[in-house]
């Protein structure tokens, strides 16, 4: 395998499938079985979720609502959306643990590090949940700083779309794929891939990231055995 350990980000509106708000089972369940087709290879899987299927801060704000409230009330739906996704990983039989950076004990273990990686070691999948515990970051930071905090060799960004372009895709039919792309170049060309500080944090630590379409069966398996999936981001 190419990777030994891995972090997976899945943003919280991949889970609501095609509904407009919340989480579609088929969706969940669908996940659930990707990652077990990875684990059952022996490499090591932690998960970042949004929590955007829920509720965004940042829109919160937007409507006038307390930024720090709004912040926290998606920190709380990111651990809705783990304990959803715990609960499929355990139905397609993978052991699987649930830290939340915000202490919340009746449902999820405190985020601690040497805890986490003692999970990963025996196999068992780990979902962070709570975001980085502070307000004004989003999941992408708190996927960045637990992948540095876990050792990971890569983090894997599951969206939508398969990879990065030049344009948005689903705008720009003229949108050209990119198969690598540098930390330099995505920065100099304004091109969405995480937020400035979650993707300044990885370039620092010169943690790759590779951009691909989870909703394609199979993709996840593919991209841990070294096939050329999405785009891959590196120094």
């Amino acid at each position: 395998m190419k990777y030994n350990r891995i972090l997976l980000k899945l943003s919280g509106e991949a889970l609501m499938g095609d509904r407009q708000y919340g989480i579609d089972p088929v969706r969940l369940a669908g996940y659930a079985k990707e990652i077990k087709d990875v684990v059952d290879t022996g490499v090591q899987v932690a998960i970042v979720i949004g929590g955007g299927n829920i509720f965004r801060g940042v829109a919160g704000a937007s409507n006038g609502m307390d930024r720090v409230q709004g912040d926290h009330m998606g920190m709380l739906a990111t651990v809705i959306n783990g304990l959803a996704l715990q609960s499929a990983c355990e139905d397609a039989g993978v052991p699987t643990r649930l830290q939340s950076a915000i202490h919340i004990n009746e449902v999820a273990e405190p985020f601690i590090r040497r805890k986490a990686m003692r999970h990963l070691e025996k196999g068992r999948v780990v979902i962070f949940g709570g975001g980085t515990g502070n307000p004004y970051f989003t999941t992408d930071s708190a996927a960045v700083l637990r992948a540095i905090e876990i050792e990971a060799d890569v983090i894997l960004k599951g969206t939508r779309v398969d990879g990065i372009y030049t344009a948005d895709p689903e705008k720009d039919k003229n949108a050209t794929k990119f198969d690598f792309i540098s930390f330099e170049d995505v920065l100099s060309k304004g091109l969405k891939v995480m937020d400035t500080t979650a993707f300044t944090l990885s370039q620092e630590n010169e943690l790759p990231i590779i951009v691909f379409d989870m909703n394609t069966s199979g993709n996840l398996l593919k991209l841990i055995k070294g096939e050329a999936i999405g785009t891959k981001v590196q120094l």
